[in-house]
């Protein structure tokens, strides 16, 4: 599947993003861009992953041709008005999952879609409910996926989701780090898809 006139470019770094592009069917690019990710502390955590979509799909711009279509995207795992983002080390994803374990918790995925002509940012948002984890669990899962490139230090797709998550309000691909049931409603809905 493409658009027609245009090839979409997915600026993430992320093999969860490329992996659900995939499997959607569409044909794309992938390009790498280094973007600042730095937000105000003042901002409103649920807003915080459409702006940093934004941001990084801005960077981009300069690079942008008129026969693309830019994605961008980025998710924030947020449990009593905070923000998780990615850790640092195993200290900070054990600090995580020890937070998270137990409770209930918000995962926000923000998306950018983009053109020289248009600009459309939205955003998904699923509850997650992680089961109380042991210290045993949680070294184990952080010893063998090593969940550093994942916002909240796991990833719903991994072990640690396998076992621990019991039950989401929402997508399980928001989660995942790419809303594909809004991506394809707004590409299906600004640009002429070819099947």
């Amino acid at each position: 599947m493409e658009i027609r006139n245009k090839t979409i470019v997915l600026a993430s770094k992320s093999p969860r993003r490329q992996q659900l592009m995939n499997e959607m069917g569409f044909s794309f690019t992938i390009k790498n861009l280094d973007a600042d990710e730095s937000f105000s502390e003042s901002l409103d955590p649920m807003v915080v992953a459409e702006f940093l979509a934004e941001k990084k799909a801005d960077a981009y711009l300069p690079y942008l041709y008129d026969e693309e279509v830019l994605i961008t995207a980025d998710t924030t795992v947020i449990y009593e008005n905070r923000i998780f983002n990615k850790p640092a080390n195993e200290q900070e994803a054990r600090e995580m999952l020890l937070l998270l374990q137990g409770k209930t918790h918000e995962v926000i995925t923000g998306v950018c879609i983009r053109d020289l002509q248009h600009k459309i940012v939205f955003s998904d948002r699923t509850r997650v409910d992680l089961t109380p984890l042991q210290d045993i669990e949680i070294n184990y899962y952080i010893k063998e996926c090593q969940p550093f490139d994942k916002a909240g230090g796991y990833g719903i797709q991994d072990w640690i989701g396998l076992i621990g998550i019991s039950s989401i309000q929402g997508s399980y691909y928001t989660v995942m780090g790419l809303p594909v049931h809004k991506v394809y409603q707004h590409l299906k809905a600004t640009y002429d898809l070819r099947y």
